[in-house]
């Protein structure tokens, strides 16, 4: 036996222990005996739809413990029924003119499409059905009011029960929501809209790029196919590589460290982080805005950089693919707050790629390697290892923790200094100057 509650039109309810294998036909005439509404005059309604096999049992039509019904009574009386026919014909007036309006405008169809697919369907293929569907919703917005209404009734009986101060309080907390939600629908509906991404025209390498300018983005990130298209991939610093961890996690395949991108009637040096990513060609990242001196104009819609204006590009020329379903931007995958994180990733290949390299094997004839590749009989990196090792013998560099690292120092870090050709104590030295900076302990040591 389960509970159900059933409510009529004046507002009243009351409950019925009944069974779900119960047919209809026995539940109606149990509602005739509590209502004195006779079984000919009920129309019996669960969550909008009206229940009509009277063979069919309360299981099948997805009654559970605890649902409502509503039951409304036939009438009759003729001028009562024209009543109803003239509610009636409003009411399919209403849809016809609702369902034309929506027709008519195609950002409330695009709207209606994404939070009711059926009835935009029904609006476009249906009068009839679309019609059918207002009706349901209707019913089920009058259920649900009822079914507050008895909640709050059943609440206010004991006013001292914790359980339903709690439920007073979520719903009058649910009312607050409301009224601000309105207000803010009156007082700035424009927040409830989309607005698409900054978007500006670049040429990098003399090729055409939408580049997204992104200032949340602490470096300018460039796709491998924006990065062939462009003609660059050839001057990928492998030796930057590792993961790059933001919105989500993406590979990182080197860093271009200068290209020329041009802005305007502005020829600009540009470095690029070559991330495995489908959402954005190029994402203008903060390093280059600030590199630059640009600044976001929101009031001129522009990029202003050296006096020029660089127009955002409007909506309709955005990148299609930037969008979802729902027409707001694709979350763009961020590098890390420092290409330390990046480098220490890349940690565990750089030296393994040094180390299956042997001597002279892919060597470039010449003094000159492969990128990535240890750079041991550079005459450059001797007078580096040189100047380390005598920075590496002061007490400072000396280890400080169980690992074998001063504080500050991550092994990542070494690992990744020891894969661009430093001595592990050269490593440590350099990091330690740096401040645990591992870019910075990179410049440090192929700066000599």
């Amino acid at each position: 036996m389960v509970l159900l509650t059933v409510a009529t039109e004046d507002g009243s309810t009351f409950s019925v222990d009944v069974g779900l294998d119960m047919e209809l036909e026995n539940l109606m005439a149990l509602l005739e005996a509590d209502s004195s509404i006779p079984v000919d005059d009920q129309l019996v309604f669960h969550n909008g739809r009206q229940l009509t096999v009277l063979k069919d049992s309360l299981d099948s039509y997805g009654v559970k413990e605890n649902d409502m019904l509503l039951l409304r009574q036939k009438s009759n009386d003729p001028s009562a029924s024209q009543q109803a026919h003239v509610a009636g014909r409003n009411i399919a007036q209403d849809a016809e003119t609702m369902r034309r309006q929506v027709l008519g405008n195609p950002q409330v169809m695009a709207d209606l499409r994404r939070t009711n697919p059926e009835l935009a369907d029904a609006a476009q293929n249906d009068p009839a059905r679309f019609r059918d569907l207002l009706g349901q919703l209707a019913t089920m917005q009058e259920s649900a009011r009822l079914q507050r209404e008895r909640e709050m009734q059943l609440l206010e009986a004991d006013p001292f029960d914790v359980e339903a101060q709690k439920k007073i309080e979520e719903a009058i907390r649910q009312e607050r929501v409301l009224e601000n939600m309105e207000q803010a629908m009156e007082d700035m509906p424009e927040s409830f809209g989309q607005v698409h991404m900054l978007y500006i025209n670049v040429e990098v390498n003399g090729v055409p790029v939408k580049a997204f300018v992104d200032s949340g983005a602490q470096r300018t990130i460039m796709s491998p196919s924006c990065a062939e298209r462009c003609g660059i991939m050839r001057l990928i610093d492998t030796r930057f590589a590792g993961m790059a961890q933001g919105v989500g996690t993406g590979k990182i395949l080197g860093r271009v460290h200068s290209a020329q991108l041009k802005m305007a009637d502005l020829y600009l040096q540009c470095s690029f982080t070559i991330l495995e990513s489908k959402s954005v060609d190029l994402l203008f990242g903060l390093d280059m805005l600030k590199r630059h001196q640009c600044c976001i104009d929101l009031r001129q819609d522009a990029l202003v950089i050296q006096d020029r204006k660089v127009p955002f590009l409007p909506e309709y020329e955005v990148p299609k693919g930037e969008s979802q379903e729902n027409g707001n931007p694709v979350p763009v995958e961020t590098v890390d707050s420092s290409l330390s994180n990046a480098a220490a990733a890349a940690g565990p290949s750089a030296p393994s790629s040094s180390a299956a390299a042997a001597p002279g094997a892919s060597a470039f004839p010449g003094s000159g390697r492969t990128l990535g590749q240890s750079p041991n009989a550079s005459p450059k990196s001797k007078r580096v290892r040189s100047h380390s090792s005598s920075a590496a013998s002061s007490p400072a560099a000396q280890p400080a923790s169980s690992t074998g690292l001063p504080d500050g120092i991550a092994e990542e870090a070494v690992q990744s200094l020891v894969g661009l050709g430093a001595t592990r104590a050269q490593a440590i030295s350099l990091l330690e100057a740096a401040g645990g900076n591992a870019e910075v302990a990179a410049s440090l040591l192929f700066s000599g």
